[in-house]
This record gives C-alpha cells, sequence and structure tokens, in this order.
C-alpha cells in the first residue's frame, strides 16, 4: 500500500509570503464568480451561535469542477467571529482553511485563512469596481470606505492598484483607528487624497464608490438612504449593516455573489425588506453597465477560499513553505 503523502500546514507568515499579486488576486476572484454561474457545489453558510452574544462559527465547504478532473478542487473554511475579543486585543476573525484532493478526498494542506478572508473580499469587491464602477478618469472617482479595521486595509490595497490617484475618504466608530489607517495610506502615496470622516453618512454622501465593511453587530441599515444617493456603485461586505433595503429596492441593478447564500440569510432579522437580487455577480460579468446605481452585496463564499488556497498552496510548493505533517 502507498503510504499517504504528509500535510502541508502553512501559517499566516507562510500564507502571506505565497500570496499572489494584485493582478492574479483580482483573475482568481473572477474565477470564483464565472463557477458560481454553474462549476461549483456550496451550500449556504452552515452556523453556529457559541457564547458570547454575537459570536459565530461557520462552516464553508465549496467543490469546483475544472475543466477535467485533474483540475477540480475541494476544500472547506471554518471561520469564527467573536466581536468581544477586541477589547482584549486579540482578533476577532479566525480561519483555516482545510484543502483536499478532488480526486481521492485525502487531505493536501491546512492553511491559516485569517489573511485569505481579506485579501479574497478585497479582490472580489476590485471585480467589481472594474465592472460596475462609474466611468471616469480613477483621479477623479472619490471613495467613501465605511470600517477601518482589517477589510478596510485589504480593501485599500485593492484600490490602490485598481483605482489608483482616486480620492478616499475613511470613516470607523474609532476615531482613532481611521486616522492611523489614513495616515499609513496617505504615506504610500498611490492616492489623490486620504481622509477621514467622523460619520459614515459623511464618507459617503459625495462618493461615486461607497465600501461599508463594519463588524456585525445588533443595529442593522442603519446609515439614511439619501447618504447613497450620489453614488453609482454600492459595495457591501458587512450584508445590511450599513445598506438600507430602500437603496437596493431602487438600484438599477441589484447583484449578490451567491444567491442561494442570500435568500438563506434572509431573515426576518437579516436584510428585511431586502428585494430578491437581479442576477448574481458571475452572470453580469460581461454585460455592459447599466445606466442608474448599481448595489453589489457580497457575503462572501467558501469556494473563494478553495481558489485563493489552491493557489497559494502551488506557491507554497515552489517557495518550500509550510510544516509536513505526517499522517
Amino acid at each position: 500500500m502507498t503510504a499517504p503523502s504528509p500535510i502541508r500546514y502553512l501559517s499566516a507568515a507562510d500564507v502571506a509570503a505565497a500570496m499572489p499579486p494584485l493582478p492574479e488576486q483580482l483573475s482568481l476572484a473572477e474565477r470564483t464568480l464565472r463557477a458560481l454561474t454553474g462549476d461549483a457545489d456550496l451550500p449556504a453558510k452552515i452556523g453556529v451561535h457559541p457564547r458570547p452574544t454575537g459570536s459565530f462559527g461557520h462552516a464553508m465547504p465549496a467543490w469546483l469542477r475544472g475543466g477535467d478532473a485533474a483540475g477540480d478542487l475541494l476544500g472547506i473554511k471554518w471561520v469564527t467571529g467573536f466581536p468581544n475579543d477586541r477589547a482584549t486585543g486579540i482578533p476577532a476573525i479566525h480561519a483555516t482553511l482545510l484543502l483536499d484532493d478532488a480526486a481521492t478526498g485525502q487531505p493536501r494542506a491546512i492553511l491559516d485563512a485569517t489573511g485569505i478572508t481579506a485579501v479574497r473580499t478585497a479582490a472580489v469587491s476590485g471585480v467589481a469596481i472594474s465592472r460596475w464602477a462609474p466611468v471616469a478618469p480613477p483621479h477623479e472617482l472619490r471613495v467613501g470606505l465605511v470600517g477601518a479595521g482589517i477589510q478596510g486595509e485589504s480593501h485599500l490595497a485593492m484600490l490602490a492598484g485598481v483605482l489608483p490617484g482616486c480620492r478616499v475618504t475613511i470613516h470607523d466608530r474609532d476615531s482613532g483607528r481611521a486616522a492611523e489607517l489614513a495616515d499609513r495610506t496617505r504615506a504610500q502615496g498611490r492616492f489623490g487624497e486620504v481622509t477621514t470622516n467622523d460619520t459614515a453618512i459623511g464618507a459617503i454622501t459625495d462618493a461615486d464608490v461607497v465600501i461599508t465593511m463594519v463588524s456585525f453587530g445588533p443595529a442593522r441599515q442603519v446609515v439614511p438612504a439619501e447618504a447613497f444617493a450620489h453614488a453609482g456603485l454600492v459595495l457591501t461586505v458587512d450584508y445590511d449593516m450599513c445598506l438600507p433595503a430602500s437603496v437596493a429596492r431602487d438600484a438599477a441593478l441589484f447583484l449578490v455573489d451567491e444567491r442561494g447564500q442570500f435568500l438563506a440569510n434572509r431573515t426576518d432579522a437579516v436584510f428585511v425588506g431586502f428585494p430578491d437580487p437581479a442576477a448574481i455577480m458571475g452572470e453580469r460579468l460581461d454585460d455592459a453597465r447599466p445606466d442608474g446605481q448599481v448595489v453589489v452585496t457580497h457575503l462572501g463564499v467558501g469556494l473563494a477560499d478553495v481558489v485563493f488556497g489552491d493557489a497559494i498552496l502551488w506557491a507554497a510548493e515552489r517557495l518550500q513553505l509550510g510544516v509536513l505533517l505526517p499522517r
């Protein structure tokens, strides 16, 4: 009997070292979105909600059908969110990705996936911006960011490549955190202007592109609809924490990343009043941008983690990163 192959473990540092550059990140995100139109199998997130209130654990299995069996991908991400951890200096989000051989089912690798979550989410936003942002030279576009945490950091790195020279305004309920992120971003010299605003309304009222990414909490749809009126593209990666349902209902185009997951999450407490999506993102990538406002809500799918994780694993193997664990 052939001895089983060892499992490669990649730490957060290994994952960061093997992370592909932004152009490849955007290609991986687009591959994911297109696969969701029919070449993937994934359920809505399977969740539990441990103490304290507001905490969660989500299992996100996914399979991607390749050109042949050798190109299939299989894996699962386990992600936990414990908002109270921030008060103790522990990150609120932790994630682990398990990749399997899609032909045999044998485990291939275990990856610290917290960094993958941030990068793949920003890359999906980058694809949306590339397709549906208002048509104008990047230096003329104003971007409003609500949220200055890990997602804020990763989205600014993406924006520096997708909309170099744009003007950015950042809001966070922790004004000090927003100021620190603005200072770090300003020092990079990739944007025409980087400012902060004390309110979410002030950050987005005049923005052409709005991205909301605040931490989950009990209050939802908290930003008035009027604040979004100017934006040609509204991107939410925080469910409906900020965006009112009326904005999605009135949009020229309302898209989600994966229909089944959105519908499973639309309950009497989450996405209240939101319409059915016109389509999923992957179905409209080749269409012309419609006139009027485009609203995109992407909740995050395990398939993106598997696609990114596979690319990171191949790079890590070339670079001889990680630890080989016997089985």
